[in-house]
């Protein structure tokens, strides 16, 4: 197996397929086992595990695997050590794969604090195994995905965040104006073993993958050299998990769509669209049942029944403007959450030059001007530009320090002689300083030619 050059391991490329418009219709339900079953056809042990384990399909997981430059599992090899190890015992590997007699190893606990307290837990498989998956995913996700519901948008190749939230902008202005705003608690977590291997049964015929995902299920939990037994949840991490999120799911959006109702999903977040509170409540009742039914607990704390408008979802709101027009915005989190990132790359006390922060804003503020791009708030984000400038001239005028230094950098610039005079008189008022006079002196230009991304 060549280990070669690099892809993104998240399956698929960004755009929306030319299919589904989300409109949910009665008509259009189906038997999702038979339908599953009857466009593959029967695969048998030898068809799917032979197209995961073919050369082809490993050379692209691998290319996968390596681009997504992922930490090391409970094995302690890297992607590099990996390479190394899979050249000397990956026939040994492939042959107990095909014999089934390959056990996956524990994952690794890993916990990532999140902005509002608490944390979320990752498990990361070795990079063996995460291979594997990968590989596994390529093959079941061709089969699998296009019997998923059109509502569904979260890990699926051709579809994306920003046509989940197009829809639900759509929905508002057609006049669902009342959100039945769904959480789930700790879903990955508390995923049924038996409820989604039975589900994942009715898509996929072969008992040697269905054997081997149920062994990854149950592989375990090392944490502080420790390895716990796992009897429920997927862990995140591993490239197989939002597959088996969605193939759960599917029965709550399939039911969704036998009752007629506008809605969108993304992963566990599921947003219901209807045209009065009284109709959420009914709803919101009704989604209980279902997911009590898949052993999934509702969290009643981030769940509500509420006015779409102001709601968050995949880092966006709804704003309703002159002429009753539904707009979308960065909601107020993660404008916050964005600010908060900007500070610390712009700390007065970071010993970094300006050309030094331009780099290390240049890595974040595209992603993060891309993933808004639906944004309809230009004064917002010319604001946030405005901001941003007037940090950086704060940190200018830091690094000179001494009156002397600013008033013969600033004659250096160009600044006149009342501009220099008055602010070398004030040279420990940074923040107030770094207004009006400097201004003239550092333009939008001058930030330009440093790189300084904008967002406006």
């Amino acid at each position: 197996m060549s280990l070669g050059g690099a892809v993104h391991q998240k399956p698929g490329k960004l755009g929306r397929n030319a299919g589904g418009r989300g409109e949910a219709e009665p008509k259009a339900v189906r038997d999702e086992a038979r339908t599953a079953r009857h466009a593959t056809g029967s695969p048998g042990r030898e068809d799917l595990l032979a197209q995961a384990l073919a050369s082809a399909n490993m050379e692209a997981a691998w290319k996968r695997v390596k681009s997504n430059r992922g930490s090391a599992g409970v094995d302690g090899l890297s992607i590099a050590g990996t390479a190394d190890y899979l050249r000397t015992h990956w026939p040994r590997i492939r042959e107990s794969l095909l014999d089934g007699s390959y056990r996956p190893l524990p994952v690794r606990r890993v916990q990532i604090p999140k902005p509002d307290g608490g944390v979320r837990e990752l498990g990361i498989p070795t990079v063996t195994d995460r291979l594997i998956q990968q590989a596994l995913l390529q093959v079941l996700q061709r089969r699998i995905d296009p019997t998923f519901s059109d509502h569904s948008y979260g890990f699926r190749p051709g579809r994306r965040a920003h046509d989940a939230v197009l829809d639900a902008q759509r929905f508002v202005q057609d006049g669902y104006r009342v959100v039945v705003d769904v959480d789930l608690e700790k879903f990955f977590d508390r995923v049924n073993h038996d409820i989604l291997m039975e589900r994942l049964a009715r898509r996929i015929d072969d008992k040697a993958v269905l054997r081997l995902i149920r062994r990854y299920l149950v592989a375990g939990i090392m944490d502080g050299g420790v390895v716990m037994a796992r009897y429920e949840g997927t862990p995140q991490g591993g490239p197989l998990s939002p597959l088996l999120a969605n193939v759960l799911l599917d029965e709550v959006d399939r039911e969704l769509e036998r009752r007629g109702h506008r809605f969108v999903r993304y992963a566990d977040d599921c947003n219901v669209y209807v045209r009065s509170r009284r109709a959420g409540e009914r709803v919101l009742a009704g989604l209980t049942k279902l997911y009590e039914r898949l052993h999934l607990k509702v969290n009643e704390v981030k769940t509500a029944v509420a006015s779409a408008t102001g709601r968050k979802f995949l880092g966006y709101e709804l704003w309703r403007s002159a002429g009753d027009r539904i707009k979308c915005a960065v909601a107020r989190k993660a404008l916050d959450t964005f600010k908060q990132r900007i500070r610390q790359m712009t700390r007065r006390s970071g010993g970094r030059s300006l050309p030094e922060i331009a780099e290390r804003l240049r890595t974040y503020m595209p992603g993060w001007k891309a993933y808004f791009q639906l944004a309809q708030t230009p004064k917002v984000f010319r604001e946030l530009d405005e901001w941003l400038r007037h940090r950086l001239r704060a940190v200018q005028l830091k690094h000179w320090r001494r009156g002397t230094t600013m008033y013969r950098e600033l004659k250096a610039m160009g600044a006149s002689e009342a501009d220099a005079r008055k602010v070398a008189a004030n040279s420990r008022c940074w923040w107030r300083n770094s207004r009006m006079r400097l201004n003239r002196v550092m333009p939008i230009a001058y930030f330009d030619r440093l790189g300084v991304p904008r967002l406006s």
